[in-house]
């Protein structure tokens, strides 16, 4: 999502080093999930994986993201619809 976000909202080609860093620590955050693949959507999740400011920032490229989604993968938002 957030290369999706970086390509179609902010017109870039490629991610800039702040969206690389930002996946790199959504990555090892979510790996660290004591849930593992069980863990439900973020906002319905118990224990918080982010820290305050980074998870504002995923929140505001989850809300951009989230609804252009089925247009661009449909398989991956009926799962995350699922998964709610």
């Amino acid at each position: 999502m957030i290369e999706f976000y970086c390509k179609h909202k902010l017109h870039q080609k490629e991610m800039t080093e702040e969206y690389s860093k930002l996946a790199d620590y959504a990555d090892k955050r979510l790996s660290l999930c004591p849930w593992g693949e069980k863990k439900p959507a973020c906002k319905n999740c118990p224990h918080h994986c982010y820290a305050p400011k980074k998870r504002e920032k995923m929140r505001e490229i989850m809300r951009w993201a989230g609804p252009r989604m089925i247009f661009y993968a449909p398989c991956a938002t009926i799962r995350h619809l699922f998964n709610k």
